[in-house]
């Protein structure tokens, strides 16, 4: 839909469910146990969700990334959704950022790392027996959850597709050339460039070790993803994690593929890197970008390690809302780390897209420990190692 329809007659009844005090008081929130599973939304019959609200309190640091969030569609026995709840919404690394595109968006204090985050998400997710939606509270502790799930009843044509979402993480990346080695030729050599030549004489023409953040079978087309990259192993000399292309293998294509870029930050839509720094807009963007300073300036202080050069954390953003990507068969879609797979960082991302069911099973969730970000301090120390 868009404005120009808005006065046009619709077809269904509109719904809510949420967490209202049903008492009238104003306890307008669910309090989920540690280590349980909550159904928030449950809905019978045929319908569109169109809105989802929520904001989390917990005393766990990284809840966003402990906290998961689940969708199932009809008599479906595994999601079609499963990723961390911060990372569904659009910022990775176990943290809230604000930012606003058109799908999606996180509310908070603007220029700070948040640990709380008034979180929504406007894509349509149609079903035609049922509906249900689970928050997973893998936290050491109860949390709190405040909710909205907007829906409309309403009949579902045969022609649509359910709406998908998968959270993946590869940390670290397999790095295809040890870069420790050539930071101790690159500093006796005292050339800055020569990492660069050394990297850019790899050369990938199967894309096999690329980082996949889409693996898919059936017919539907994709329509986003968010990256998120600790930079954990620089080429000597050059802080930019970027230089990763693009690929999308499509209907069981032989090599080349049918899309294929030129360069990670070209894919979501900048280039030279991210001159501009952290930046929102309504198809692409970086929700977050900033080292994470957790008592940083008292780490310097001990430390003869500059921060000038760390990279730190991101998260960067593309939807393909007005050129969604159509596949009749299957879809992989994967990025290289660094120029020719070369470097070994922290990758992690979710990957959203419509198609006819059944989906391909996901990658088993991992288990907390696995998906928490990695410390600052540790971030550095792996980053300063090779540049």
């Amino acid at each position: 839909m868009n404005m120009s329809q808005l006065y046009l007659r619709q077809e269904g009844v509109s719904r809510r469910q949420s967490s209202w005090d049903t008492t009238g008081g104003n306890k307008d929130f669910l309090v989920i146990g540690a280590n349980r599973t909550a159904v928030i939304a449950e809905v019978e019959g045929s319908g569109v969700i169109r809105h989802i609200w929520m904001t989390i309190a917990s005393q766990d640091k990284y809840s966003f990334r402990k906290v998961l969030i689940r969708m199932y569609w009809d008599d479906e026995t595994e999601p079609s959704v499963e990723s961390p709840a911060g990372d569904f919404f659009g910022v990775g690394h176990g943290v809230a950022s604000h930012y606003v595109s058109m799908p999606l968006n996180m509310i908070t204090t603007q220029g700070v790392i948040e640990n709380k985050a008034a979180m929504n998400c406007f894509f349509e997710m149609p079903f035609r027996k049922g509906a249900r939606i689970e928050i997973v509270n893998e936290c050491e502790h109860d949390m709190v959850l405040y909710y909205y799930v907007d829906y409309v009843e309403k009949p579902v044509s045969d022609e649509s597709f359910y709406f998908h979402a998968s959270w993946r993480r590869e940390n670290p990346t397999k790095g295809l050339m040890d870069l420790s080695v050539l930071k101790a030729e690159h500093d006796k050599q005292d050339k800055a460039n020569f990492s660069d030549q050394k990297v850019y004489e790899i050369k990938n023409l199967s894309g096999d070790e690329n980082y996949v953040l889409l693996d898919a079978e059936g017919e539907g087309h994709y329509v986003g993803c968010n990256l998120s990259i600790d930079h954990l192993n620089p080429m000597p000399g050059f802080s930019w994690p970027g230089e990763g292309d693009d690929m999308f293998f499509i209907d069981g294509e032989p090599w080349p593929p049918r899309l294929h870029g030129t360069g990670t930050e070209d894919y979501f839509c900048a280039a030279w890197g991210y001159p501009s720094g952290k930046y929102d807009s309504p198809y692409h963007g970086l929700s977050l970008y900033a080292p994470i300073r957790e008592n940083g300036d008292a780490w310097k202080e001990s430390n003869t390690i500059s921060f000038n050069d760390y990279s730190g954390k991101m998260t960067q953003y593309r939807f393909h809302i007005v050129d969604p990507i159509i596949f009749r068969k299957s879809i992989r879609f994967s990025m290289e780390h660094g120029h020719g797979n070369a470097q070994a960082n922290d990758y992690s991302s979710v990957a959203y897209w419509y198609q006819r069911e059944p989906h391909k099973a996901y990658p088993d969730m991992l288990p907390v420990a696995m998906r928490l970000p990695l410390p600052e301090k540790e971030s550095a120390r792996l980053f300063y190692r090779t540049f």
